[in-house]
């Protein structure tokens, strides 16, 4: 008997994917478009001749298949901003004898709002079958981490190698750095990816009560009374934020959990068998703590092996635009006003000011700019004060030679083309010759 794909002609096979109700498009290894199906063009607005054989980059804007072909880890309804709407994309890496040769994508839903309506009576059933358990779904996996700087890729492959073990890990950045979403991405890519992620902040806890939250207490007859954190997170991850808050007392209980995988909450006099890998964050180098007194060395050594130092973002300005936009991008679709846009001077002050509270603090700018703006334009006028007043950030201690020559030459073009708004007469200007001068305004993107 034949099999149903020995059956299947060629003709029908492309009926399927016309008619599938999704959009396709699949690429060879070097990303670029093998087929796509005629919906999807319809929407890009091109053609299937026209898009066959182009760079996927070049007809889909945002797309991440290039991504799915480097790593080989596939996407799974993931966020697509394309075409002024988010939508859900998968990607998956098409592999001969083990080898990528290519990477296959669809669209499931083709607007996020229409999505959470449609799926809101799913998600319904879903949480009555799970009710009572203490599992935390992570929100953020690895593709979602946003940068292309050397740092972030060496942190991401420093994730993908240590995400399958067992070992506690230690992330280390400034407040604002998004040190959640690295320890989100290290449960999701690790086989207690299925069981809870549960967090604890260890400077929101006045220390009275943190042992009680963490490791819980039991009755007279040692029956549980109350659930700490750590059996919560029995065969997950338990991340503990601002591990540095953590008084001494404590610490020497986190240490003995560590070292012989037990706890004993309160009221109990026997320990307790727990299996939990521990992620811990904190916003300055534990060493300095250590060398205050405020830390154990005991615990300091037993926790640092692996350690994540998340750059803050005024040293990863090769991300900026991305990050940036990515966010304004997110805003706008919740707003409804999908022909904003951010003017370039707007930019410009964005990139010079020097983002004391990294990410965090990006966010909530960009944010508040989309909803100040009457227009369809985000003008200067709706930033803070502060990233309007030119704060000099690019100093020795936080950039590189080359970095600050360029945030220089950037700034010097800017005024320029501010005063002289013909290209050639700033050129004249500059005493470049029009050719260097052109190279320089692709280089900065202006």
């Amino acid at each position: 008997m034949k099999s149903v794909t020995d059956r299947l002609t060629e003709s029908v096979l492309m009926e399927i994917l016309e008619n599938a109700f999704q959009w396709f498009v699949v690429v060879d290894k070097e990303a670029n478009i093998l087929y796509i199906n005629e919906e999807y063009c319809k929407f890009l607005e091109t053609t299937r001749e026209e898009a066959i054989g182009k760079p996927v980059n070049e007809v889909i804007e945002n797309t991440r298949m290039h991504e799915v072909i480097e790593t080989g880890e596939e996407h799974i309804a993931s966020p697509h901003f394309i075409k002024g709407t988010y939508m859900l994309a998968n990607r998956v890496p098409l592999r001969v004898d083990g080898e990528t040769v290519g990477a296959f994508g669809s669209v499931i839903f083709r607007d996020l709002h229409d999505w959470h309506n449609l799926s809101s009576h799913v998600r319904t059933t879903m949480e009555k079958i799970k009710i009572g358990q203490a599992t935390e779904k992570t929100t953020f996996q690895l593709q979602d981490i946003l940068g292309t700087s050397d740092s972030i890729k060496s942190i991401k492959e420093t994730i993908r190698m240590i995400a399958p073990s067992d070992l506690p890990v230690l992330i280390q950045g400034e407040s604002g750095t998004g040190k959640e979403m690295f320890a989100q991405s290290i449960h999701h890519l690790s086989s207690r990816s299925e069981k809870p992620f549960v967090k604890v902040n260890c400077a929101a806890i006045p220390a009275e009560f943190l042992e009680l939250e963490l490791f819980g207490s039991v009755g007279s007859t040692d029956q549980i009374q109350r659930k700490g954190r750590f059996q919560q997170a029995e065969g997950g991850t338990l991340f503990l934020d601002d591990l540095g808050d953590m008084p001494l007392s404590m610490q020497v209980k986190l240490l003995r959990v560590l070292q012989e995988g037990t706890i004993e909450p309160i009221g109990s006099h026997h320990a307790k068998k727990v299996n939990v890998r521990i992620i811990a964050a904190v916003n300055q180098p534990l060493k300095n703590l250590l060398e205050s007194g405020k830390f154990r060395e005991d615990l300091y050594y037993r926790i640092h092996a692996i350690t994540l130092q998340i750059p803050p973002l005024r040293q990863r300005m090769d991300d900026f635009k991305e990050i940036a936009n990515h966010f304004f991008h997110e805003t706008i679709a919740k707003v409804g006003n999908r022909n904003l846009s951010i003017a370039p001077e707007t930019m410009h002050y964005l990139q010079e000011y020097s983002w004391p509270g990294n990410v965090r603090e990006l966010q909530n700018v960009v944010q508040a700019a989309v909803y100040l703006t009457n227009g369809n334009v985000i003008e200067p006028s709706v930033l803070p004060q502060e990233v309007r007043v030119k704060s000099g950030y690019y100093t020795r201690n936080t950039l590189t030679l080359q970095q600050a020559v360029e945030q220089m030459e950037r700034n010097i073009i800017s005024e320029t083309l501010q005063m002289h708004p013909n290209k050639r007469e700033a050129a004249k200007v500059l005493g470049l010759s029009r050719s260097t001068f052109y190279e320089k305004l692709k280089k900065y993107e202006f």
